[in-house]
């Protein structure tokens, strides 16, 4: 009975723990290709447990679609392009 008991109780902590995935990691889907001029916002959130690679969140607008925002692979070169040209677009205080 005792081992029953915790055979649920694991599988009650590991159900909870895979509904955690969901609410830390937004990026699931990695977003388009973007112009470095629609950008708006650029965030870098740290990686969590759960997640694989960190999540590099761009906020963007568009006169036709308005503000969206997408996931960025970190591994892609234009999202290391982007990175590069955001910090350097900052520090001239734009």
């Amino acid at each position: 009975m005792k081992l029953l008991t915790a055979a649920l109780l694991l599988l009650l902590l590991a159900m909870c723990l895979a509904s955690a995935e969901g609410v830390k990691c937004k990026c699931s889907r990695k977003g388009p290709k973007i112009r470095f001029s629609n950008v708006r916002k650029l965030e870098i959130k740290p990686r969590y447990p759960f997640c694989v690679e960190e999540m590099i969140i761009v906020t963007l607008w568009t006169r036709v679609r308005g503000e969206q925002q997408h996931c960025l692979n970190p591994k892609r070169q234009n999202t290391v392009r982007l990175l590069k040209w955001y910090r350097v677009w900052k520090e001239k205080g734009r």
